[in-house]
């Protein structure tokens, strides 16, 4: 099976599609590869195409005046992400950054519009991908503009444990290796308070691990923190 064909169909956007059309989808996609920290696309750059993950990890981030970046999201592998360009976005808004070395397939915008308008599973799947995307955002920004640094915290590592959660014995690992500054970046602090609130939370016996690896020790306990379900 064609590559790109191959990793058309296991994404969770394009499952439904027939045979048929992702043969037709295939010969518009391009296939690229990027090494870590590469930018993928800058603000207001043409939207012109959505990205799918082949492989790899990006994360979305947010670009202030004075240059500085704020994460707001990360994309993993079967998933896609510049789908604001569906709605006749002329422009990026956001900034794209590979975390790891990645290949991504872009898909013409155009070519997916025409589905939308053709197969409602493919415009509801659409629809269900931007809600949820958005739905995280608006919570990142939430915490980040409303809760102390540590509640910041916590919500965040439940964020990553509904998106890259493996269950192990002794709790959930996070499938993402970060740093204490790129969690900074994400929190909107610095490195040093993560580092101090991630004593605290290992002190309380609410999360464990070493270096960049991540467990949830006591989720419930974790979420019941934040006023959320685990």
């Amino acid at each position: 099976m064609n590559e790109r064909i191959w990793l058309l169909k296991n994404c969770d956007l394009l499952q439904k599609m027939s045979p048929d059309q992702l043969d037709s989808l295939e010969k518009h996609c391009q296939r690229r590869k990027f090494a870590a920290a590469c930018p993928i696309y800058l603000p207001s750059e043409s939207a012109d195409s959505i990205y799918l993950v082949g492989s790899g990890l990006v994360k979305i981030c947010h670009l202030t005046a004075d240059g500085k970046i704020s994460t707001l999201a990360f994309v993993k592998t079967g998933e896609v992400f510049g789908e604001l360009a569906l709605f006749d976005s002329r422009e990026r808004g956001e900034y794209v950054e590979s975390v790891e070395a990645s290949v991504l397939i872009r898909i013409p915008k155009q070519r997916i519009q025409e589905l939308m308008h053709r197969d409602l599973d493919v415009a509801l799947a659409v629809t269900k991908l931007v809600g949820l995307r958005r739905q995280r955002i608006e919570r990142r920004l939430t915490t980040l503009l409303f809760t102390s640094n540590q509640h910041r915290l916590n919500h965040l590592l439940l964020d990553l444990a509904e998106q890259f959660g493996i269950a192990i014995e002794g709790g959930i690992r996070l499938g993402l290796k970060l740093s204490h500054q790129e969690i900074a970046n994400l929190i909107g602090t610095t490195r040093e308070t993560v580092t101090i609130l991630m004593g605290k939370l290992k002190t309380d016996g609410l999360i464990s691990g070493q270096r960049q690896t991540v467990i949830l020790s006591d989720i419930s306990r974790l979420a019941e923190s934040v006023g959320r379900s685990a």
